[in-house]
């Protein structure tokens, strides 16, 4: 039987806790709040790819593991695959996601849309940035724990310059 969960409780979720790490928790540190909510997707990500690979052998190189990630991981957690995927061969990956479903129904505070001033304006821009990158840190740490799973020892960011479009970078250690 496989088990589900709407995706409405899922975006509610990462929004409750992007915002109770952020404001409430961790309020005068957001680097603390930051690493905080890649742990949770850390072990998310470490949960959910044990899940999904009980049944096959072990990935050889890191290429396979990274096209695990790309086609059924993501499939099983966006119902699509990842739309993009790019290489250095020297241990750095970019997978590329034009719609990612967590940008898509993101809402920003509707009162940085009044905005007098450039200033205003500026600053209205970075919070909505800063809010959005709080949000990619949980799906970094989702993809970093399912790879940490898979043997694959990695920094994950993400680069969000043309929503809802993001890019995570997954750059292999040594």
């Amino acid at each position: 039987m496989v088990r589900e969960v709407a995706e409405s409780c899922v975006d509610s979720l990462l929004t409750e806790m992007v915002a109770s790490y952020c404001n409430r928790f961790y309020a005068n540190k957001p680097e603390l709040a930051a690493r905080r909510i890649e742990a949770i997707g850390y072990q998310v990500g470490h949960q959910l790819s044990e899940r999904y690979t009980m049944e096959r052998p072990r990935f050889s190189d890191h290429l396979e593991a990274i096209k695990f990630i790309c086609k059924d991981f993501w499939t099983e957690l966006f119902k699509k695959q990842i739309d993009n995927l790019k290489t250095n061969h020297r241990g750095t990956f970019v997978l590329q996601d034009n719609k990612f479903p967590w940008l898509e129904r993101i809402s920003i505070d509707p009162l940085t849309d009044k905005v007098n001033s450039a200033e205003d304006a500026t600053t209205a821009e970075n919070k909505a940035t800063s809010t959005i990158s709080m949000h990619l840190y949980y799906p970094c740490g989702i993809i970093r724990g399912a790879l940490s799973n898979l043997g694959i020892t990695c920094a994950v960011t993400a680069d969000i310059s043309n929503l809802p479009a993001c890019s995570f970078v997954v750059r292999v250690k040594a």
